[in-house]
């Protein structure tokens, strides 16, 4: 189990992260660009990774990551639940939706 506080530091321990109000969550980013935000009242974190990667966490166990059930969700957008998750797990998930948003800010892809 992850709490609100463990799971703010843990995004914003990766370089260049920013935390920005996003219509009311806080939301992390690195070169403006979002790659997770945190819901609070639910306690869970949405990380936002390529549809390839969503599929890999999502067979870890899709009681853990699974995509947001929306539009955004077939985009990549994924569900963690805070309550379930190991830190490892986490730390890998928002690291990897980090690299992505830095890698196309520079252009490159993933």
């Amino acid at each position: 189990m992850i709490d609100i506080e463990t799971a703010r530091q843990i995004a914003m321990a990766l370089p260049g992260t920013e935390e920005k109000d996003h219509f009311g969550m806080p939301s992390f980013r690195a070169n403006n660009r979002l790659f997770s935000t945190l819901w609070v009242k639910d306690h869970r974190m949405m990380v936002k990774l390529s549809l390839i990667d969503q599929s890999v966490f999502n067979a870890f166990d899709p009681s853990i990551f699974y995509p947001v059930p929306n539009k955004w969700g077939l985009k990549g957008c994924t569900f963690v639940e805070l309550d379930k998750v190991r830190r490892d797990m986490l730390e890998d998930a928002l690291t990897t939706a980090w690299q992505a948003v830095v890698a196309k800010k520079q252009g490159k892809k993933k």
